[in-house]
């Protein structure tokens, strides 16, 4: 226990290392100091990516700073530890996530993480300490990792803030770029000047070198030459009064005027500007534009429709970009019609094609509309693709893609990427022929440019943005994509006051098709069971693929009678077999499923309920499940249940009791069994039925079964104390089927049980335990003979063993399950099974012990056949180790 000053020197410590927000090092101290007060042997905070990968900031293990590494969230303790709440797996947490190569290269028993979150309560990223031995979750440490994971929250997410006002930054300055490349690139000067009699320049466009003959740096601050010079000396005064009038009018200017040439020549220019004032009304600067009225109309039209154009759309981005674009487009060049197209390639022979097109954004009569897409051959646009540049004057009527416009004319540009690769199409309609066609063609190509970059900008976000939110395999949503779905369609639910179904779908023994198939295999499946899911549910909601074999399903406003029919449709659109690779696979799926707002009042929940839902369908025979409250007072008193079956274990408050094991012939004591008995301070006695299938669920089986050995060993030596000289026979003891996984077990035993003669021990493995993996049974079981242990296959009968296997596993006893003995008094088949597996064993040289033995008549059967031993309650129940011995070893 830490003393107040213990708590605050240690809350000095902490402070020492999160207040430096701001600087460099401030991970690399934070994880630092956190390692050293909780006394753990690593610590990593983590930057969590949209694309559920962690980036981490700073990593410290075993003593000092390691490299930084992202690595995949899925299947690691970092994914479980993504809520409000610490998480902690206080021990075996590589066997509780054995796919997480960082806990294997870290060699970490223990984790315990918290979630980062920024101001506005998004998650951004991840706080884990790990050890390499168990760990326990004090409140001090609770309270320490709280305090460092809101300090860490809040520093990334000042990072996190900071880079996004960066990048709005760069899209303002990338905004004030294409203007000037824009303003640049026209034909005719822009300017900002003084309003003296000089016209002094401040700032020229390049445009001004073709206009005037000087390079924009001759012009500016009057260096080669003032502009008010350039003027016609008619002109000069005229000029003046005007622009002086327009500003005292607060409008406007707009001026015609003769202007030299550097090679003498007078042209007529046209220019446009007004008067830039501040906040008091005192002139600043004057802005304006100048054109070149010698090849008069036209010219002057792209300029005012560019400049339009430019005004619209520069400070938009995205879609916003292309459906103002064409507006502002349609309207200027007085079109009925027109659209941005995005090209699509097909496959055909060794090449791509262009097969079609998708309208990014189409106007039609001034209204937008939904994007559309059609085949490219024999469009117009197929005409634009081939020739880059493309006109119709008066053709016959053609109807728009996806409209009812008949069309006589149009005009089209293509739009190219930095490559030169055509990516897209833009083009106008007119409903009457054309008489010219310059006016419009010139400002196409002038806003080609711009529109190329951001449909190509565009098609790169959409193809990152495909990667993030849909699954490869099936090309349904993901995960990600329908969490966003699930917080949608709640929202819309709760605001019109209707209901949201949510189905969750796994199909029940996947994994045994991937582990014998391949992943190929596997992957057809998955396909083939998403198309038949899509199939029946399309008209019914979203399905999504959330993981390996489990999908998901979102109905809108439908009864829960209904969704029962739903999820029984489901289950048979599955069901049919599937062939693939001259095989035929028979599958099923397991469904759960939850109401809103019967069963639950969150989007979250409604998640929870069905996950819980489908985890009953998963155990029961009925693969349909839906959600009911029962089911989470189950799953809550599993958990709680696994939290103090954790610390029983690790407190050594369980107990062991000892069943006698008798000869049937002689009467006497030949051995007894281990079983291990489980008394909670708040529950009383807790059934072996219940909490050891727990332990095996949930990765305490190993440490439930590390207690029975070194118990049952540390028995067997006070009993060799006492004057009657110990148990004889031996004490069997039940290994799980995930010890028995251990190819170390033999050696791991050895060391649990020192300073017992592995003579005294019978180790116990189940039937269908032993032929989870026969090769390596059979190596094992060797292993233990040679190292003196006895072993014994429990409940034989009840699995699938082969007689070669059998034959050649290094057993030394077959245990006759109960279900057998209970009836073989009165059902002639069991009675069979009893004599054959006796007949068996005395085959294979293995003696027999009967399980269950209650009456005296199924004693005396048993000896009859020649079974060897026998246990149960005719010979004596369960006792404590005092009791046992006072009634069994005692002469």
């Amino acid at each position: 226990m830490h003393t107040k000053n213990d708590a605050a020197d240690i809350f000095r410590q902490l402070a020492e290392g999160v207040g430096n927000s701001g600087s460099p090092r401030f991970y690399a101290t934070l994880v630092e100091r956190l390692a050293t007060i909780l006394g753990v042997d690593h610590v990593l905070v983590a930057d969590v990516t949209q694309l559920h990968r962690a980036e981490t900031l700073a990593v410290w293990s075993d003593g000092g700073l390691v490299s930084n590494i992202t690595y995949s969230l899925a299947g690691t303790p970092c994914e479980t530890a993504l809520g409000r709440e610490c998480c902690l797996y206080p021990r075996d947490v590589q066997s509780r996530f054995p796919d997480d190569k960082l806990l294997c290269e870290l060699g970490a028993e223990s984790y315990l993480g918290r979630a980062l979150y920024a101001a506005d309560g998004a998650l951004i990223g991840l706080l884990a300490v790990l050890k390499n031995s168990p760990m326990q979750q004090g409140d001090l440490a609770n309270e320490i990792l709280h305090i460092a994971a809101a300090q860490a929250g809040a520093e990334l997410g000042r990072q996190k803030a900071e880079q996004a006002l960066r990048e709005s930054e760069e899209v303002a300055r990338e905004s004030e770029r294409r203007l000037d490349t824009l303003l640049n690139h026209l034909p005719g000067m822009a300017y900002r000047c003084l309003n003296d009699r000089a016209w002094t320049m401040q700032l020229v466009s390049q445009g001004a070198e073709v206009l005037t003959g000087y390079r924009p740096d001759e012009l500016q601050g009057n260096r080669l030459i003032s502009f008010a010079a350039l003027i016609h000396p008619d002109d000069q005064d005229k000029v003046f009064h005007e622009v002086q009038s327009a500003i005292a009018n607060r409008r406007p200017y707009r001026v015609i005027y003769q202007l030299r040439h550097r090679d003498g020549g007078y042209r007529w220019m046209w220019e446009q500007g007004q008067a830039v004032m501040d906040e008091a009304g005192d002139i600043i600067c004057l802005e304006g534009f100048i054109s070149d009225m010698t090849d008069q109309q036209e010219s002057q039209r792209v300029q005012n429709a560019v400049v339009q154009v430019a005004s619209t759309v520069t400070t938009q981005v995205g879609d916003g970009y292309f459906q103002q674009l064409i507006a502002t487009l349609v309207k200027v060049l007085e079109a009925d019609a027109g659209f941005i197209a995005l090209l699509h390639t097909s496959p055909q022979g060794n090449e791509s094609v262009y097969g079609k097109a998708t309208t990014v954004s189409m106007v039609v009569d001034g209204a937008q509309r939904e994007p559309y897409t059609f085949a490219l051959r024999g469009s117009p646009s197929e005409q634009v693709v081939l020739e880059r540049e493309a006109v119709m004057h008066d053709g016959p009527p053609l109807l728009l893609p996806g409209t009812l416009l008949p069309t006589k004319a149009w005009i089209g540009r293509r739009l190219d990427n930095a490559n030169g690769e055509v990516i897209g199409v833009m083009m106008v309609f007119y409903r009457q022929p054309l008489t010219t066609n310059a006016f419009a063609t010139s400002v196409l190509q002038i806003l080609s440019t711009g529109a190329a970059a951001e449909l190509e900008r565009r098609r790169d976000h959409r193809h990152m943005h495909q990667l993030a939110y849909t699954d490869s395999t099936t090309g349904l949503p993901n995960r990600i994509r329908f969490m966003e779905l699930l917080a949608e369609m709640w929202k819309e639910a709760h605001q019109a006051g209707s209901g949201l179904s949510l189905l969750l779908l796994d199909i029940r023994r996947f994994k045994e098709v991937n582990d014998l198939h391949g992943h190929q295999v596997g992957d057809q499946l998955l396909v083939t069971v998403a198309d038949r899911l899509a199939k029946l549910s399309r008209s019914y909601g979203s399905l999504a693929r959330l993981s390996g074999d489990e999908f998901a399903l979102l109905v809108a406003d439908t009864t829960p009678s209904g969704i029962s029919d739903l999820a029984e449709q489901l289950r048979l659109a599955v069901k049919p077999p599937l062939h693939l690779e001259r095989r035929v696979f028979h599958l099923d799926v397991s469904i759960g499923f939850a109401h809103y707002p019967q069963n639950v009042s969150e989007a979250g929940e409604l998640f929870n309920a069905a996950s819980i839902a489908l985890h009953h369908a998963k155990r029961r025979e009925n693969s349909i499940c839906p959600y009911t409250q029962t089911m989470r007072h189950a799953l809550q008193r599993r958990q709680r249940m696994t939290e103090r079956l954790s610390a029983a274990i690790t407190e050594h408050r369980l107990e062991l009791y000892f069943q006698p094991q008798v000869n049937l012939t002689s009467g006497r004591l030949t051995g007894a069994e281990a079983l291990c008995r489980w008394h909670d301070a708040e529950w009383g006695w807790v059934s072996p039925g219940e909490f050891i299938p727990l332990a095996e669920e949930r990765g305490l089986i190993r440490a439930l079964g590390d207690w029975v050995l070194e118990e049952s060993a540390r028995q067997l030596l006070a009993w060799r104390e006492q004057p009657e000289g110990g148990l004889p026979g031996r004490l069997s003891i039940n290994i799980s089927a995930q010890q028995f996984a251990d190819p170390e077990l033999t050696r791991h035993i050895g060391q649990l049980t020192a300073g017992v003669s592995p003579s005294a021990i019978a180790l116990e493995l189940t039937e269908s335990d032993f032929m989870r993996d026969p090769d390596q049974a059979v190596e094992i079981t060797h292993t233990m003979r040679q190292a003196g242990y006895a072993l014994s296959i429990d409940d034989f009968g009840t699995g699938y063993s082969s007689l070669s296997y059998l034959r050649r596993f290094a057993a030394d006893a077959l245990k006759i399950d109960i279900s057998f003995v209970r009836e073989m008094l009165d059902n002639h088949h069991d009675r069979t099974i009893v004599q054959t597996i006796i007949a068996m064993a005395q085959a294979l040289e293995m003696k027999t012990v009967a399980e269950g033995v209650e009456t005296r008549d199924q004693a005396n059967l048993l000896a009859e056949m020649g079974c060897n031993e026998a246990q149960g309650y005719w010979f004596g129940r369960p006792l404590p180790a005092d009791k046992f011995a006072a009634q069994w070893l005692t002469t």
